[in-house]
């Protein structure tokens, strides 16, 4: 089916997920909403985060995606359920593809999970993880200073290797054999996570497990596009088109079409009616 793969997050973090899709699925047109402006999720309430995230979900609608994907763990810990029960057409998380990835990836049964405040305070990938195999040693820790560095485009600067080791502390006494990347941000963070942590500690970032199921949900739905050539992507931003730009461009590697979208154009999402579906 050719229509876009819609994608979702707080900001730029959900670029990873993009750079996965474009890398596994190359035929795929992608619309990505990245909410800069009111980045981060993280320390946000609950009630905050589903009407921003319902608002950018309506607006991606207007493009008739046949899937969206919440590239935000903050988010899809907050809607990702009730989203589900109202859609007609699929839409995944982030959260159990890095499940499932870290799984396959831990030898010794003891996992690490970083992610932002709201994140680690719901309890899902614990919950998730100890579903699947009950005897993990699970140590979850919140990184509320790690989003800014990524969101300023500061990622790439030797000093952020202080902060993040700052931040990492708590872990240095953990005898963890992998670690859960557990916001779409960190991956951008990861040389430098990497170096506090140790090359023994493997990083898993959910990038690559989404895209592996998208890709496997839209085969069984018989969804995959049958476009050839080069698929026309689409970006929009609620904060400084040209710090998202110059990100989404050192990341991605390609040039990108961007669009401001102001917040206030956002408002008054029918989503937070909740008889409203996806068609």
């Amino acid at each position: 089916m050719n229509k876009p793969i819609a994608v979702m997050d707080s900001g730029v973090g959900g670029l990873t997920v993009v750079q996965e899709l474009m890398r596994q699925l190359p035929r795929e047109e992608i619309i990505y909403f990245g909410d800069t402006a009111r980045c981060p999720y993280g320390s946000r309430s609950k009630e905050e985060v589903k009407e921003f995230s319902y608002q950018i979900i309506d607006f991606l609608q207007k493009y008739d995606p046949k899937m969206i994907v919440i590239a935000c763990n903050t988010a899809t810990a907050v809607i990702l359920e009730e989203l589900n029960a109202k859609s007609n057409i699929p839409i995944i998380g982030v959260i159990h593809p890095g499940v499932r990835s870290v799984i396959k990836a831990t030898v010794r049964g003891r996992v690490g999970v970083i992610g932002t405040q709201n994140t680690i305070q719901s309890g899902l990938y614990d919950y998730a993880l100890k579903q699947i195999h009950p005897e993990l040693y699970v140590k979850s820790l919140a990184c509320p200073t790690f989003v800014p560095l990524v969101e300023e485009g500061t990622f790439q600067e030797q000093d952020v290797l202080s902060i993040v080791e700052e931040a990492l502390i708590p872990f240095q006494e953990e005898d963890i054999d992998a670690l859960i990347l557990g916001c779409t941000h960190y991956p951008l963070l990861a040389p430098f996570i990497q170096k506090v942590m140790g090359n023994n500690i493997q990083l898993i970032s959910s990038a690559d497990e989404t895209a592996r199921e998208v890709s496997t949900i839209l085969f069984h739905k018989n969804l995959l596009s049958q476009k050839f050539g080069r698929p026309e992507h689409h970006f929009f931003t609620s904060g400084k088109l040209s710090v998202f730009q110059h990100i989404a461009e050192s990341w991605l590697a390609q040039p990108i079409n961007v669009q401001y979208i102001p917040t206030e154009a956002l408002e008054n999402s029918q989503w937070l009616d909740t008889k409203s579906t996806i068609v």
